[in-house]
């Protein structure tokens, strides 16, 4: 249904699931795990798997911190695009990969939930993406103050609010790991 014409395929987003990034983030191992498994799903039906890596002052490219978590291993072939913004398409040639590969259909899990997962979400949709957000696999941590929202909360929350979003031509939806990319019985 994407605005997106000729580009019927879908691709999987990993968002900054990074050392640094996830090292205090709610249900850490639980989120990875369900990544890793959707991962595997993915290529094995042929979906391109497109990860996404942000650098700051705070995140040096290169540094320990900045690389990809353990669990979680690219494959040759697979595109990475680095990003010093919270939407993963500002900045970036990740339009054109998408378009290269004819994707009009962008599925999102990673981190962090109140930031780069947001942005993007909301950057692939005004751009004209049908966006699934992968439910059960995005995380972020808790939020400083005792008047901030727990990860818990920012996550159903986001859940919540991105399952009611709507747009011309477009498609928004919520989905655990399990029910995306289903293997052939």
């Amino acid at each position: 249904m994407t605005t997106l014409a000729g580009r019927p395929g879908t691709a999987l987003a990993v968002i900054d699931v990074q050392n640094d990034v996830v090292a205090h983030a709610y249900d850490r191992d639980e989120v990875i795990a369900r990544i890793k498994a959707l991962v595997k799903r993915a290529r094995k039906a042929h979906v391109p798997v497109v990860w996404v890596q942000h650098s700051d002052e705070g995140l040096v490219e290169g540094s320990e911190g900045w690389r990809y978590v353990p669990e979680l291993t690219m494959k040759d072939g697979e595109t990475v695009v680095h990003k010093r913004h919270g939407d993963a398409f500002e900045g970036t040639g990740l339009e054109a990969v998408l378009a290269n590969a004819a994707v009009g259909h962008l599925v999102v899990c990673g981190a962090q939930t109140d930031q780069c997962i947001r942005s993007t979400i909301h950057g692939a949709f005004t751009r004209g993406y049908d966006v699934t957000l992968v439910g059960d696999a995005h995380t972020t941590e808790d939020g400083a103050g005792d008047d901030a929202p727990t990860a818990q909360q920012v996550i159903a929350h986001t859940n919540a609010y991105w399952a009611q979003q709507t747009a011309p031509g477009r498609a928004a939806a919520v989905v655990p790991a399990e029910e995306l990319f289903p293997l052939p019985a």
